[in-house]
């Protein structure tokens, strides 16, 4: 049955059975969600007020998992009532339900929720989000006009937090907007001595596609922390500078299988011939997991020469 065949009175019985909590949440029946009206959505958010938290998340978890695995399907009212829900964990699982909307009527409540929510998380991730929001509007996606307050909230959060995990996420949500300011806080956070703080910096490197970080990122990937190589190999194959890729290949070669397998990527994405190369021979390594990281950087090296594929941007990491 499509949306466009459900009788209004058959959506109110979906949303009332799924109140059962003696029965498990059936997808036939939640995908009749999709782009839920008005009138119904405040039948919905009636029905969730009275239930449980283990019976939020189900339904949440389940929304979310549909969206993914079909793209035609809308959920988003839904999640955005959701933003204002009592428990933390239904706030930032409708956060990640909202992950790929580029409704830029979110940057609002998002920027509400990252100012004065009372959870850590839910700063945290609110301010992630709102790194899609930037890096659209750098992309002249939605209104660009949307880049100043975007750089301010975003900066203030990454000065004014004590908590590093917000002040991590604030600095790579802002990373994408081509600013002095945000250059100069990128450029403090790689002095930081605060190795986490210092690993987003090479992130938001990456994002914010300045080639003056590349020399940065190049020293990084000799780095004796694992995680500083991680982020550095991942950040040079955003910025696809050819002169990266003898380091890349000596770092492909790293104990930390993370590392390797972000070196590898990151070839992938530069795709010159040396690169190439080098990724063929790693189709015959002994590791599973190095070989389908190669066969897909391969992949990825074939769209970057077919002159008709479209090259996705990158819009963050939902974490």
């Amino acid at each position: 049955m499509t949306p466009d065949t459900v009788q209004p009175d058959s959506i109110r019985q979906i949303i009332t059975e799924m109140a059962d909590e003696n029965k498990p949440p059936v997808n036939k029946q939640l995908v009749e969600l999709t782009d839920i009206k008005s009138d119904d959505l405040v039948f919905f958010n009636q029905i969730w007020s009275g239930l449980g938290l283990t019976r939020k998340l189900q339904l949440i978890n389940r929304l979310i998992e549909l969206a993914e695995d079909l793209a035609e399907l809308n959920f988003d009212a839904i999640f955005k009532h959701r933003l204002r829900d009592p428990e933390e964990e239904i706030r930032c699982k409708a956060i990640e339900g909202l992950w790929e909307t580029e409704d830029s009527s979110l940057i609002e409540p998002l920027i509400k929720l990252m100012q004065s929510d009372p959870s850590p998380k839910v700063r945290s991730d609110s301010a992630l989000a709102l790194g899609r929001f930037a890096m659209l509007a750098e992309h002249k996606k939605i209104n660009p006009e949307y880049m100043p307050i975007l750089c301010k909230t975003l900066l203030e959060a990454y000065n004014e937090n004590d908590d590093i995990d917000i002040k991590r996420r604030a600095l790579e949500a802002v990373s994408p907007l081509s600013l002095p300011r945000v250059e100069e806080a990128i450029s403090e956070a790689y002095y930081n001595d605060n190795v986490k703080l210092k690993a987003s910096a090479l992130y938001a490197m990456g994002r914010n596609c300045s080639l003056d970080w590349i020399n940065h990122l190049i020293r990084e990937l000799s780095s004796p922390i694992a995680e500083l190589r991680y982020e550095a190999a991942g950040a040079c194959g955003e910025l696809g500078k050819e002169i990266a890729v003898p380091y890349l290949i000596e770092v492909a070669d790293d104990d930390d299988i993370d590392v390797r397998i972000a070196a590898i990527i990151a070839l992938g994405k530069i795709g010159d011939d040396e690169a190439q190369e080098y990724l063929k021979a790693c189709l015959e390594d002994e590791s599973e997991a190095i070989r389908e990281a190669a066969q897909q950087a391969l992949d990825d090296i074939d769209v970057i020469r077919d002159p008709v594929s479209i090259r996705w941007v990158d819009l963050g990491r939902p974490e």
